[in-house]
Parts: structure tokens; C-alpha cells; sequence
């Protein structure tokens, strides 16, 4: 018997059948610490990040061992007295990214006689401004642009940083790095399949693949025009750069999928360039804009580059840590999408031999059969070894690996002077490792 076929809006779609994907969201931070150890030498931004060596069944990196690993973290303060520096600053972030789309549709009650002539392309454009309307307002504590106003401030006396605080150009960046973060997260949920981000249905979920691809490639045209308004060269200079690390990492990530004899350095490019390129742009973007010399404006850059580094690690960890409840989607999502991560790494590492190899070639053997019929083989498999990865020692090494990068992290703000932005930003570290506890 024939199927009929049944017409379908070029932009809404009826939800897929099976389940999406949503990342943990930025949450609430914690108070400071005090410096570590010197950080390591970093490249300049784009070029790709200090390798580690090692595959899946590779010997485990060396890590400098933290004073502070191990020890909690100070108790954490409420996301509004941390942020309590760049509170007005974020509020103007807010306002600039609402303030957007001159193709808002119409408010409640609004008459098209009131404006004829934008009446049309408020209605063409009235679910682009919806859907953009719900990313803007669904989104984590805005860490990276906290990030790009604190820089601006922390390395100037007060009266300048209060200035600088308000800066228009600064409130561009901030608010061009948090639209180029949202629309990436549009296109990883077309690249995943994803339904659900944050427990919500992501516009992958509603519209049809093409319309969300030139969703977010709007969004991304939208914060080039805001890195533009900056009126720096070296700012947009470094977007453009930003922008491009981003998309090779998404390549990389499509290349390695299900790949479980890549190398380490593999994962260690993937989150450069996924996370820490962009924490990198707020942090020296807002320094190029201050007119920092230039030893502070690459003390901030690594200071980005180190702490997005840790962030996702600490990503990576509590995908295997927490449940659907408190993340939005099932425990293993990565490994179940075919992304490794470093807790996968250190437990494969950890198995004596040749428990690893076995580990790896029985996953290879279900994905391999795991076609729609035979889905939910590769689901219970997934769902194994996220808990013989939670008994394991896998989590404790990323853990451990996240606080080194935390040290450099602190180290780097060692040549700015105390300030609220720099407790804030030291805060910040803190509340990245607290999160896995």
C-alpha cells in the first residue's frame, strides 16, 4: 500500500521520535580563592591549544598535582552577589540583545494600521523573533559576557572601571559573544538531533532542519554586526577568528563521532574550540578594549583560555554524573551522540588490560548494529558504562585535571591588583569545580 505523503511547513516540523539533547546550563557562582601556581605558556588565539598525549588506550597525562585538589571550595554566594560588579553592565547586555531584530512581530494589541508599512515583515519574521526571543531568555547566568565586562574593568583604577563598565563598546562585545554562543547552540542541536536543551524544546524540535540552520546563521550574522559595533579592528579581527575556531571544532567533532581510537589531543582541540575560544574572546576582546598593555591583555586571554577549559571538563563530567531531572537529558548523552569526552578517556585508561580494548571493541560491535530497530541495545550499552564510569576512577582524574586548569587560571590574574572585578573573576574558578561536587 502506498504512504501518502503529507505536506509540511518549509519552517515547523512534527517532533522526531527519539530523544534530544540539551547541555547543562550555566549556573549560579561561587566566591574566590587565592592564586596558584604560574600558568603555562599559551598560544595566540587560533592557533590550537597546548596538546596532551595519549589515546583511549594511551598512558594517562601527567598532571600537576594541585594544593588545592582534593579541599572543597569556599561556599558558594548567589550568582547576584557575585556578579554584583557587572550587574548594570548586564543588564545593558540584556537590553542590547532585545533590542535587536527590527523585525520583532507586533505586541499584544498592536494594530497593523499603527505601522503599515512594517506590518508584512513583522509577520514574516514573527517566529524567527519568537524563537529568538525564548534563546535569548532561556540561557544560563550569561557567563561569557559577565566574563567581558569584568575584564574590561579589572585591570583600571576605580573611576576608570566604572566608566569602562558601561562602556557601549564593551556592552557590544559582551552581547556579540553571547549571540555568537546562542547561535552555535542552534546549530549543535541540528547537528545533533537534539529536542530538548535545558529540558526545553530547542527550535530543532519545531521547525524543519533547513529553517533552523538559517536560524542560526542569522544569529550569527547578528553578532558580527554587534563585534562590528565595537569600531575595533582588532576585535572584530579577533571574532572573525574566533568564529572559524568554532566551526573547525564542529567539524572535528563530526569527524570523530564514534571514532574510539582517536588521541587525546583530539578532545583537547574539540573543547578549545567549542568553549574556551569564546571565553578567550570575552576576556581579551574586552582587554584590547580597554587599552590594556599588552602582557595584561594576554594574561586575560589565558585566563579565558584556562577557566573555559575547566568549564568544560566540568561539562564533560556531570554528563555522567547527573539524570535527566537535573540536566535536561538522560545521563552518557555525549557518548550515546558518539562524542568522547575525558571521563570516557581516563576510564578506558584505567581498566587493566585488556579491559579497555574489550570496552572499546563491544561498543563498537552494538553502535554497529544499532540501527532504529536495535536502538535501545545501544542505549542500555551507553547506560553500562555510565556506571561502571561513576564506580571508576575516571571522574576523580578529569576532576583533578579541571583543577589544574583552574590553578592557571588564578595564576593568570596574579598581575592585576585586588578589585571586585578581580574577586569576582578568581569567584568564577571556584564555582567551576564546585559545580562536581
Amino acid at each position: 500500500m502506498a504512504v501518502r505523503s503529507r505536506r509540511v511547513s518549509p519552517i515547523h516540523k512534527q517532533p522526531a521520535a527519539r530523544s534530544g539533547e540539551a547541555r547543562s546550563s550555566d549556573a549560579a557562582v561561587a566566591e574566590g580563592a587565592p592564586n596558584a601556581a604560574p600558568a603555562a605558556h599559551l598560544p595566540a588565539h587560533g592557533d590550537a591549544p597546548p596538546a596532551h598525549g595519549g589515546g583511549v588506550n594511551g598512558t594517562r597525562s601527567n598532571l600537576n598535582g594541585s594544593a588545592a585538589a582534593g579541599v572543597q571550595p569556599a561556599r558558594p554566594q548567589t550568582a547576584t552577589q557575585l556578579l554584583e560588579p557587572v550587574r548594570a553592565g548586564l543588564e545593558r547586555v540584556e537590553q542590547r540583545l532585545r533590542e535587536l531584530d527590527p523585525h520583532r512581530a507586533p505586541s499584544p494589541g498592536a494594530t497593523t494600521a499603527a505601522a503599515p508599512e512594517s506590518a508584512t515583515e513583522a509577520t514574516i519574521f514573527a517566529p524567527l523573533a519568537n524563537a529568538f526571543l525564548n534563546l535569548i531568555g532561556s540561557g544560563g547566568k550569561r557567563v561569557r559576557p559577565a566574563l567581558a565586562l569584568l575584564s574590561a574593568q579589572v585591570g583600571l583604577p576605580p573611576a576608570a572601571a566604572q566608566a569602562m563598565a558601561l562602556d557601549e563598546r564593551v556592552i557590544a562585545l559582551a552581547a556579540s559573544v553571547e549571540m555568537l554562543h546562542t547561535s552555535t547552540l542552534v546549530h549543535d542541536d541540528v547537528i545533533d538531533g537534539a529536542l530538548l536543551r535545558r529540558g526545553a524544546p530547542t527550535l530543532n524540535a519545531r521547525w524543519s532542519g533547513g529553517a533552523t540552520v538559517l536560524a542560526g546563521n542569522y544569529l550569527f550574522g547578528t553578532a558580527a554586526q554587534l563585534a562590528a559595533a565595537t569600531g575595533s579592528m582588532p576585535v572584530i579581527h579577533l571574532f572573525s577568528d574566533t568564529l572559524n575556531v568554532i566551526v573547525d571544532g564542529e567539524l572535528r567533532q563530526l569527524r570523530d563521532r564514534y571514532n574510539y581510537d582517536q588521541p587525546r589531543d583530539n578532545y583537547t582541540h574539540r573543547i578549545y574550540a567549542k568553549t574556551a575560544s569564546l571565553f578567550c574572546a570575552a576576556t581579551q576582546g574586552a582587554a584590547l578594549l580597554a587599552n590594556l598593555p599588552d602582557d595584561q591583555v594576554a594574561a586575560l586571554h589565558d585566563y579565558g583560555y584556562h577557566l573555559g577549559m575547566a568549564f568544560q571538563i566540568v561539562d564533560d563530567m556531570l554528563d555522567f554524573t547527573g539524570d535527566a531531572d537535573t540536566l535536561g537529558k538522560p545521563a552518557g548523552s555525549d557518548l550515546l551522540q558518539g562524542t568522547l569526552t575525558l571521563p570516557f578517556f581516563y576510564h578506558v585508561q584505567a581498566l587493566p588490560a585488556p579491559g579497555g580494548a574489550e570496552l572499546v571493541a563491544h561498543l563498537e560491535q552494538v553502535r554497529d548494529g544499532a540501527d532504529d530497530e536495535h536502538a535501545e541495545a545501544w542505549r542500555e550499552a551507553v547506560q553500562a558504562v555510565v556506571l561502571q564510569l561513576r564506580a571508576g576512577p575516571g571522574l576523580d582524574e578529569a576532576q583533578r585535571e579541571a583543577q589544574h586548569s583552574l590553578d592557571g587560571a588564578r595564576a593568570a590574574l596574579a598581575p592585576f591588583a585586588p578589585s571586585p572585578a578581580r574577586s569576582a573573576m578568581l569567584a568564577l574558578c571556584d564555582f567551576v569545580l564546585q559545580r562536581t561536587y
